[in-house]
């Protein structure tokens, strides 16, 4: 059921959505930040891991955004698009935990005490 807005509430609630996801794709770069300075300035003996940059990036903005504008879509009322994109967001979870797009080098992680 929608009802008719007058363009200016047309343009407000567009600006939100714009500045929304932006606010978006800025949470998940900070998020991203820790993981892709380990990652590609390098560990011990400048090992590095690539994937950061070209998998956990994209991932980490695409969640960040589709996640801010789930919060917008609840907050309007608006359940089924809220509940769609909540289920984006599993599903780039899901897929970032599968390619362990977030992963360290293997120098910085622990291996244990035979190391």
């Amino acid at each position: 059921m929608e009802t008719q807005q007058t363009p200016r509430r047309e343009a407000v609630t567009g600006a939100a959505g714009c500045l929304a996801a932006v606010l978006g794709a800025l949470a998940g770069l900070a998020v991203w930040l820790p993981y892709g300075r380990r990652g590609l300035f390098g560990a011990f003996e400048g090992e590095r891991n690539p994937d950061l940059l070209w998998l956990g990036l994209p991932l980490m903005l695409a969640g960040g955004t589709v996640a801010a504008l789930a919060v917008l879509a609840t907050v309007r009322g608006r359940w089924r698009t809220a509940l769609v994109l909540a289920a984006a967001v599993a599903a780039l979870t899901a897929l970032g935990h599968g390619l362990d797009v977030l992963a360290a080098p293997r120098a910085v992680q622990d291996c244990g005490s035979p190391c």
